[in-house]
């Protein structure tokens, strides 16, 4: 299971590289009711793994991946579902590489971070904006020189990029930067990560926590999880350190953080790939 996404209504959306879930055929996709049994009517069906999902405001699913089909439709590895599950025939901008994660704006704009470099037939290296019905937003072009694995949209239309890239527009950001709104760099920003960024995630006062394969985040040692401060300077008072990969944050309503991935300690205490 790579993504799993609550829908308003409580059913729960899971994407992943599984054949089975809760016990009946489901290709890469499916959604479960609020008690986990599963959804008999959704079953659209992936040819090959789904990375990320992302719900917009009128229940439509976006559903981004390495597959090539989806629903019995040619769509590649990005496509949208009806609430019921059927493949929207309107929507259809093909990537050439995968999609790792999806992001929907509140102007109903969609971000796509992946390892694509052509997205709806233009040159888009790695990340790109969407309009709501799949064009590209052709003012919005950041260029970013290796994957993108994952993106946050900050409150104020700025946008955290972290992944496996050594470049953003031609510039030195090693897998962890932010672009403005419009897609430009911003030069003050530049927390240099000594490995991998896996996954990203903002709390309420602004700093970011970041997850991923480092042992190294803005100079200092930092094993495998992080907190920046909302300027990029690294904060100096968290320092959990993972024993493996951090694949997955999510922050709490209560603000405590969950925590997942391929680690078997954190913080010096055993806890086998989940803790909060």
């Amino acid at each position: 299971v790579n993504c799993v996404l609550v829908q308003p209504d409580g059913k729960v959306l899971v994407g992943g590289a599984f054949t089975t879930l809760a016990g009946q055929t489901r290709n890469r996709i499916a959604r479960l009711h609020a008690d986990g049994t599963s959804d008999a009517g959704f079953d659209p069906g992936a040819s090959r793994d789904v990375y990320c999902l992302a719900l917009q405001p009128d229940g439509r699913i976006l559903v981004g991946g390495d597959f090539t089909t989806l629903g019995g439709q040619s769509r590649n590895r990005l496509a949208r579902l009806t609430p019921d599950g059927t493949v929207d025939p309107a929507f259809n901008p093909g990537a050439n590489g995968a999609v790792y994660s999806l992001v929907v704006q509140p102007d109903g704009k969609i971000l796509a971070g992946g390892a694509f470099g052509t997205l709806g037939g233009q040159a888009r290296k790695r990340v790109a904006r969407l309009d709501s019905s799949g064009a590209i937003d052709a003012s919005f072009n950041p260029d970013a020189g290796g994957a993108v694995n994952c993106l946050v949209l900050e409150p104020d239309g700025r946008i955290l990029l972290g992944g496996a890239f050594t470049t953003i527009g031609g510039q030195t950001r090693n897998r962890l930067g932010r672009v403005d709104a419009t897609g430009s760099l911003d030069p003050a920003f530049n927390p240099n990560a000594g490995g991998t960024v896996s996954t990203l995630a903002l709390q309420t006062d602004g700093r970011m926590l970041v997850g991923g394969a480092f042992t190294t985040l803005g100079g200092q040692t930092r094993n495998r999880i992080a907190r920046l401060n909302p300027d990029g300077t690294l904060d100096a008072a968290f320092d959990p350190g993972a024993n493996g990969g951090v694949n997955s944050l999510r922050v709490q309503a209560d603000g405590k953080i969950l925590i997942g991935g391929a680690f078997a300690k954190l913080g010096s205490q055993t806890r086998p790939r989940l803790a909060p």
